[in-house]
């Protein structure tokens, strides 16, 4: 097969935009797409050697098998090999066990079963995978079991048939991902039917190249029609890296500007067109030599850097993780791939026993660090305390279900003991109204005032005519509670939310529907005393794995870092301005627990220490009560 420099560069275009994009940079909102430009690469490279070794007599599943694993497992199992220990230094026993289970899924090819059972490829925590870009290589090897399969099965009805027969599936398999991706998008962007026309496309090409003196029509060849359908090729890619973000369905009809665009510079470009010299360029061709590397190192080291990070990164900083990617490529290409891929340096034999024993290995380790629950043994006790609040019992002390909707319950939901017994004038009765963040501070609350009204509902800001997308019954359980204070007239109404969470919006949309609430609020019960309490300090990560990865006790009662110190404070401002123009009560609790940009990371309650949040910012049954004790005084000032 002819050497092709413009593939290799190619290639380059393909993997900077995915180490890019998961790098996080905007710009390359769409750099998704090269792991499509790699499936077209791959599917037009490999039916070539396949057709070509076919056409002579000498093709063979076990040479093909041996070719694919000189070529895909010594630099894999490298990066995993290399992976292990970062993983039991930094990953915690949820990731840990995460982590595990992909060992088992990459070792056997199936680890984009394992993400599309577990979690979307759009989610937060999929940045926090380090194995989590080895679903493409899991795509390409199950696609590589069955067309070798399908090719000597069909060899003798005829190059024509098995052409058409190819096409056929080809257009099945991207109506698949058409529908998937609207209907079942996580399934969709990992599983093989939905993603198998991608490869398939250029397996097509390849049987171009291959008879198009006998069985296919000579395409237009013509310099000016080479020329300008290379540059569409290079442009459609570009146009997908630039314009494609989270929201684009993928795989669908969308993803045709990466695949139809690489297959038209496979076809066009050559060293004597402008898109061909332009990828033949000599760094693209370098980078892409040791792209396979790049792909493979480029996730873990971002991961692992989230996990480790106890501050948000820079854009700086994740840019040089991200281009310690192609060192690393350089020395694994050079030191690992090139001595693997020599058969007179690595015997079959020898290549073959490296494969069982480096994938027995790996599923054992896997298997293990899943039954042991992530290696949970590596903590000691106030570890494993400070572990045990990521998945902290809440019903009882939001009494979720009850008085704290779930996003799936209607405002009918609210239970008669969500209501005080004798609730309508009385002296110093509260309606405490919001979210999941009011719903934590109710424990406090219930402490002092048993007979609390608690009207709170997961994702909620107490806003009229709040209406979220992904919130749609918020409305409806604002509007209830609204006709609550109109009947019950509270002396007290205290408004407590994620005030800096994405869906509210500063300007205008918080501050203009604030006012209007607390408008309507004036006109239905007027003797009402407003008081809204600004935002919980915010940690990330969790506040209990910010406290373990600092070594901080929870005894000491120490003040630690707030990523969101400013933003919340920012937005305090505009409460507490809506607040002093409309002769309310704003109580800051960043005011009260807070030093500058730290916050207190602890509370105590009788002889015990609780982490001030048990994730990001929910208040803990100690920190409830803490911040109550402080702030009901100020609330009852008002009187």
């Amino acid at each position: 097969m002819k050497y092709r420099a413009e593939i290799d560069g190619l290639r380059a275009i393909a993997v900077i935009p995915v180490v890019l994009f998961h790098a996080g940079f905007s710009t390359f909102s769409g750099g998704f797409v090269g792991v499509d430009v790699f499936f077209v690469i791959s599917g037009y490279l490999i039916t070539t050697i396949i057709l070509s070794d076919m056409e002579k007599g000498r093709f063979s599943i076990v040479s093909f098998y041996e070719r694919r694993a000189r070529r895909i497992l010594p630099a894999l199992f490298l990066v995993m090999f290399i992976s292990l220990p970062f993983a039991w230094l930094w990953l915690l026993p949820s990731d840990m066990k995460k982590f595990s289970q992909s060992l088992v899924a990459v070792s056997s090819f199936s680890s984009n079963i394992l993400f599309w059972l577990t979690s979307g490829y759009w989610d937060t925590a999929s940045e926090l995978k380090p194995l989590l870009h080895t679903w493409s290589l899991a795509v390409e090897e199950q696609y590589y079991v069955l067309f070798p399969l399908f090719l000597i099965l069909m060899w003798n009805y005829g190059k024509r048939f098995i052409l058409g027969a190819f096409i056929l599936i080809t257009g099945i398999s991207f109506i698949l991902g058409q529908w998937g991706a609207y209907h079942h998008p996580s399934a969709a962007f990992y599983l093989i039917p939905t993603r198998g026309w991608e490869l398939a496309i250029d397996a097509c090409i390849a049987f171009y190249f291959q008879y198009h003196k006998q069985t296919v029509q000579t395409l237009p060849s013509h310099k000016l029609v080479d020329e300008v359908l290379g540059l569409l090729g290079l442009l459609m890619i570009c146009y997908g890296v630039i314009v494609f973000d989270e929201t684009t369905p993928f795989p669908s009809i969308y993803t045709l500007a990466p695949t139809i665009g690489t297959g038209l510079i496979i076809l066009f470009s050559s060293s004597e067109t402008i898109a061909g010299r332009l990828l033949s360029f000599k760094p693209l061709v370098a980078i892409g030599l040791i792209s396979y590397s790049a792909y493979l190192w480029h996730q873990p080291l971002l991961a692992f850097a989230r996990h480790r990070a106890i501050i948000d990164l820079s854009e700086f900083a994740y840019a040089t993780i991200a281009f310690l990617s192609f060192p690393l490529a350089y020395l694994s290409w050079k030191y690992v791939e090139k001595p693997f891929r020599n058969k007179n340096g690595m015997s079959k034999k020898r290549l073959f026993s490296f494969s069982l024993i480096g994938s027995v290995v790996f599923i054992a380790v896997g298997f293990a660090g899943h039954v042991t629950n992530g290696f949970n043994n590596r903590y000691n006790d106030s570890q494993k305390i400070l572990l045990e609040y990521l998945n902290y019992h809440r019903e009882e002390v939001y009494r979720e279900g009850v008085c704290f909707l779930r996003p799936v319950q209607k405002y009918s939901d609210f239970k008669d003991e969500c209501f005080s017994p004798d609730p309508v004038n009385g002296e110093d009765s509260i309606i405490l109204w919001g979210d999941s963040h009011a719903a934590a501070l109710s424990y406090g609350f219930r402490k002092i005032f048993p007979d609390l009204i608690q009207l709170t509902s997961s994702g909620c800001t107490p806003i009229i005519g709040y209406n979220p997308p992904k919130r749609p019954h918020c409305i409806d359980i604002n509007n209830f509670v609204l006709s609550k204070i109109e009947q019950l007239k509270p002396e007290f109404l205290v408004l407590l939310a994620n005030w800096t969470d994405p869906l509210n919006k500063i300007e205008p949309g918080l501050k203009e529907g604030l006012l209007n609430t607390i408008l309507y609020i004036r006109q239905v019960s007027p003797k009402t005393r407003i008081t809204i309490i600004g935002g919980v300090p915010q940690w990330q990560p969790a506040l209990p794995v910010l406290l373990l990865k600092s070594n901080i006790e929870l005894r000491e009662m120490a003040y630690v870092h707030s990523q969101k110190y400013k933003k919340i404070r920012n937005t305090d401002k505009v409460l507490a301005s809506i607040a002093n123009e409309n002769g309310l009560t704003f109580i800051s609790i960043l005011d009260i627990f807070c030093k500058d940009e730290e916050c207190l990371s602890s509370a105590r309650s009788g002889n015990t220490y609780e982490p001030f949040a048990w994730d990001y910012g929910h208040l803990t049954k100690s920190s409830s009560s803490l911040v109550s004790e402080k702030i009901l005084p100020i609330l009852m000032q008002a009187k």
